[in-house]
């Protein structure tokens, strides 16, 4: 982590503050969409500087950020964890995403891809 960076693109930046597993995770989610800068729509190679708003869904959380600290390379977790800080609107609602997952079970999430016959009918069986 360097402390004399004004910018970094903000694929390398959810990268090192581990949103992503890798780079391209990061920047293929930027290119869907699924990041914004500001509340918009950007290109990976888009700059975040300090004090930046970030909306990041991942797939199985969304977060909302403010930019603390710049880093180009990934760290440990514990350094990650000091490039942001989650907003207290974002904090409750994954407090409530993750109430939810706790008193509902979605039969649907353990299955990867496409149903086998053994687990229809494992789905059927707890539907009833």
């Amino acid at each position: 982590m360097q402390n004399d960076l004004q910018t970094v693109r903000i694929d390398k930046w959810l990268w090192a503050a581990r949103f992503f597993k890798t780079r391209s995770l990061a920047t293929e989610a930027v290119l869907t969409g699924k990041v914004s800068h500001n509340g918009d729509r950007v290109k990976p190679a888009h700059n975040v500087k300090i004090g930046d708003t970030l909306g990041i869904n991942n797939g199985a959380n969304e977060w909302e950020v403010a930019v603390q600290r710049l880093a180009e390379v990934r760290g440990s977790a514990a350094i990650a964890q000091t490039l942001y800080t989650e907003t207290e609107q974002s904090l409750k609602k994954r407090a409530v995403v993750a109430e939810d997952r706790k008193y509902f079970h979605e039969p649907t999430m353990l299955i990867k891809g496409r149903p086998t016959k053994r687990d229809r009918r494992l789905i059927d069986k707890n539907q009833t």
